[in-house]
């Protein structure tokens, strides 16, 4: 038996309409669109005090270790990785503006983890996820979509968004969306490599959204070699060709074990284990829930099966613990899994070759960094293109059905969250359904979701 036909025999791929060549091009698809957090959640998670280097290290180890524990466990195309939005949290708030240390947060974040470890163990997470409605099931894929696209737009600096207020999940309110005018050559990069996505999406041509990362990069990368405008634009951060591929990554030793267990009973921060429950939870699901959507996954019912539905939160989980133990914040499924989905991934080993390259990665970063947030941006934008076709599976004629995903559809992008696009479906799914008295469709978990739901945004922006 060939190395190929062991592959397909162990993650089914001929059973899923795939092939070994179309998982390996989604993996390196997968990486292109979520690659930035190699070098994003060290510099936000570093304004707590913690140490840029070894963040870096840590980021690729949590990453890589728990990718391929979704691709060899749960045998799913999508990889994790420390969360957007949860480090923010992690740092501005917790550590920030309510003053704990980040060694305290870390414990926080071990808890929480073990705290999910038991309710995925128990069936909970489970649970609550087959008692979602069918239609916002398919409406959190299409949300999903619309928020890949916003993000693409953000980071391509396409538009730009000034914020009044900051809430305790680093969420803006008061925001003013524009054009930007600004960034030229950011915005340029981004729209070259639409424009080439697109070209090769028409035609039919396999690895549309790798091309495009690769060209745009490509544009870059020469541009940014000639201008300085185009490098400042282009590379925030700075911008070099590397005089070696090659670098040796730090030791993780500054931040590894370093909870502080005992500051976490004295000051009594279950507000701050809440929040992180809350919308690691939730943004899991969602995603998950979203992706298998995509990938045909559900079963007639809508529900996503129980055993690989277990393995993949089981994995969610313990990533999150093992992130806090070698020193990051909670590592959760990536939406950018998206792209990977639509280049055709459809099995563990998608996951796989993330995870392999990121190994990679971590040993030549000079090359990794030569990858701006416009070259990548493409990607993110169409894959809203393609996930927005979930929303043919809503029923239109029912406003009880339509309007619930219409508020899931958009709330996720608008709030920039999806466990906040999740809450206000459920509550008005809840709401609509009473009101035209069909409480046979209400499941009790749904009543039960849709209080804590309540309370959870009165807490997060009125308390």
């Amino acid at each position: 038996m060939t190395w190929s036909q062991k592959l397909d025999s162990f993650f089914k791929i001929s059973d899923r309409g795939s092939t070994v060549r179309t998982e390996i091009m989604a993996g390196f698809t997968t990486f292109m669109t979520m690659a930035y957090i190699i070098f994003v959640n060290p510099a936000i998670l570093s304004k707590t005090g913690m140490p840029f280097a070894p963040l870096v290290t840590t980021t690729v180890i949590a990453t890589a270790v728990t990718t391929v524990i979704m691709g060899l466990y749960a045998k799913k195309p999508y990889a994790l990785a420390p969360g957007m939005g949860l480090n923010a949290y992690f740092t501005y708030s917790v550590v920030l503006v309510m003053g704990y240390t980040w060694q305290i947060a870390l414990a926080a974040v071990f808890i929480e983890g073990l705290i999910f470890i038991a309710l995925s163990v128990t069936k909970v997470r489970t649970m609550v996820a087959n008692a979602f409605p069918i239609t916002l099931k398919y409406s959190v894929g299409a949300g999903i979509g619309l928020f890949l696209t916003y993000i693409g737009l953000n980071n391509a600096q396409i538009i730009r968004y000034t914020a009044d207020k900051l809430l305790p999940t680093h969420q803006a309110i008061d925001v003013v969306v524009s054009l930007n005018y600004i960034n030229i050559p950011s915005v340029a990069v981004a729209l070259f490599g639409v424009f080439i996505t697109i070209i090769f999406l028409v035609n039919r041509i396999k690895g549309a959204l790798l091309w495009g990362i690769l060209s745009s990069t490509a544009v870059a990368v020469v541009w940014a070699s000639y201008s300085s405008w185009a490098a400042a634009s282009l590379y925030p951060a700075g911008f070099s060709l590397p005089s070696s591929p090659v670098s040796l990554p730090a030791s993780i030793a500054p931040i590894a074990l370093h909870m502080d267990f005992q500051g976490l009973i004295n000051v009594g921060a279950l507000g701050v284990i809440f929040a992180f429950l809350m919308v690691d939870f939730f943004d899991t699901l969602g995603t998950v829930t979203g992706l298998s959507a995509k990938v045909g996954d559900l079963d007639e019912k809508g529900n996503i099966p129980e055993k690989p539905l277990t393995r993949m939160l089981l994995t969610d989980a313990i990533g999150t613990t093992f992130g806090a133990l070698i020193g990051t914040s909670t590592v959760t499924t990536y939406i950018e899994s998206a792209a990977g989905v639509e280049e055709g991934g459809r099995t563990g080993l998608t996951s796989v070759v993330v995870a392999l390259l990121f190994t990679i990665g971590l040993f030549i970063t000079p090359i990794v960094a030569l990858v701006p947030a416009a070259a990548t941006a493409p990607a993110l934008i169409l894959v809203g293109l393609f996930m927005l076709s979930n929303m043919k599976n809503v029923n239109f004629d029912d406003y009880t059905e339509y309007i619930p995903a219409f508020v899931t559809l958009i709330v996720m992008p608008f709030t920039y969250s999806i466990s906040n696009g999740i809450g206000a479906g459920i509550i008005t799914y809840v709401l609509t359904k009473i009101a035209t008295r069909r409480f046979k469709e209400i499941s009790p978990l749904m009543y039960i979701l849709a209080i804590v739901f309540a309370i959870y945004f009165i807490w997060l922006y009125w308390l």
